[in-house]
């Protein structure tokens, strides 16, 4: 009786195949999603725990925004921001949000008091500012409220007069509800309205 062992001693020539154009191209889209996703990992924790059933909540968005927001080939990818999700659920979301740039450093974010049903007044605003310069985010993922109807954020001073990508979301308050996020990107915006 032959015995064959799982390891092997090396004197066996290996039988390497050389990776394909298509599978070196998958690869780098996988590895650019995965780094386009790290800074947002605290938010889309939050906004994707619902959908996070046999995964976790950062391959929930990562599977989310996949195929939408990473466009091209490599080294020449695309990001389309205004694609990207960084929460997905059913709580309806603040209506009519501006947005103002008070100072280099500071977003003023507005929206109107709507009581739709299924909301709540202390449902929780969250904000993500998004600096694809530096690959940083800022924000918050609670603290403000429905009924505040206005905050006023102060961001990372490095952030200052970059182009920045603003994400906007909300939750109930014991995160049981995730609203939809809303994206608007920001350059030197005064008084603008995400659609």
């Amino acid at each position: 009786m032959e015995r064959h062992s799982l390891f092997t001693s090396g004197s066996k020539e290996k039988n390497k195949k050389s990776n394909t154009p298509a599978q070196i191209e998958s690869r780098q889209k996988l590895r650019f999603m995965n780094e386009l996703l790290v800074p947002f990992h605290p938010y889309v924790s939050i906004g994707f725990m619902h959908h996070a059933e046999q995964r976790t909540e950062i391959s929930a968005a990562f599977s989310e925004n996949y195929h939408k927001v990473v466009v091209g080939t490599h080294p020449n990818y695309t990001v389309v921001y205004h694609e990207f999700v960084i929460s997905k659920g059913n709580l309806p979301m603040i209506e009519e949000v501006a947005m103002e740039l008070q100072a280099p450093d500071v977003l003023k974010l507005s929206w109107l008091d709507n009581g739709i049903k299924n909301t709540s007044f202390d449902d929780q605003v969250m904000l993500v500012i998004y600096c694809p310069e530096l690959h940083v985010t800022d924000g918050f993922s609670g603290g403000i409220k429905r009924r505040d109807k206005q905050c006023i954020f102060k961001f990372n001073p490095k952030m200052a007069g970059k182009r920045l990508e603003v994400y906007v979301s909300i939750s109930s308050l014991n995160r049981k509800k995730i609203g939809n996020s809303r994206y608007r990107e920001v350059f030197s915006i005064f008084s603008r309205r995400l659609s």
